[in-house]
């Protein structure tokens, strides 16, 4: 029962915050660049470092839309 709430209520935030998927996969793809720089793969760590800061800025657009859509209903609400 505990872990159908937690999945629900990780929907719900998932839902409402657009961006958090990017974020995550920005540090995902960040980290894996570290990686690849200390194997010595320095052409692959620029390339998924690139893919990061895309996954972030795209991250961090969907997070201020999904900010002001969230203020939109509540004004709508009140």
């Amino acid at each position: 029962m505990v872990t159908i709430r937690i999945k629900f209520d990780l929907l719900k935030y998932l839902r409402d915050n657009w961006g958090a998927p990017f974020i995550i996969l920005f540090q995902a793809l960040l980290l894996s660049s570290g990686g690849f720089l200390i194997k010595g793969d320095s052409a692959l760590a620029d390339k998924t470092a690139a893919y990061a800061y895309y996954s972030l800025v795209t991250g961090v657009a969907l997070q201020l839309i999904s900010f002001l859509m969230a203020g939109r209903r509540k004004a709508k609400r009140e």
